[in-house]
């Protein structure tokens, strides 16, 4: 014979936390101040690019972005391979608004000269 399981409801409002009335916003939501954004690397490689004016490799990129403090790995292991990547991602998908043209096997340049 076959024996039919019951459950019993939750209680929602163990589970949902709700902030006192007259905030506007949830309990577990806080009030920030926006804080300057951090370069990434594909920024920080453009600014690279501009400074140096001449075409580079990811690697040399990634050398210079450190040595002038705009943007350093965080514990990656092979952070010119990521860069290499993003780069090419660029490439593909940002069609007329591309920052990087490649102008030989492993070296970029700025697309346009700002």
């Amino acid at each position: 014979m076959a024996t039919k399981k019951t459950t019993k409801p939750k209680a929602a409002s163990d589970k949902t936390k709700q902030a006192p009335k007259g905030t506007g916003r949830s309990a577990g939501s806080k009030k920030t101040e926006a804080k300057p954004k951090k370069p990434g690397a594909l920024d920080a490689a453009v600014k690279v690019l501009e400074e140096m004016g001449k075409p580079m490799s990811t690697r040399e990129m990634i050398e210079e972005m450190a040595a002038k403090g705009y943007w350093k790995s965080p514990a990656g292991k092979t952070p010119s391979a990521t860069l290499y990547s993003a780069i090419l991602r660029e490439l593909k998908t940002k069609g007329a608004e591309v920052r990087f043209k490649k102008v030989e096997p492993g070296k970029f340049a700025l697309a346009k000269a700002e």
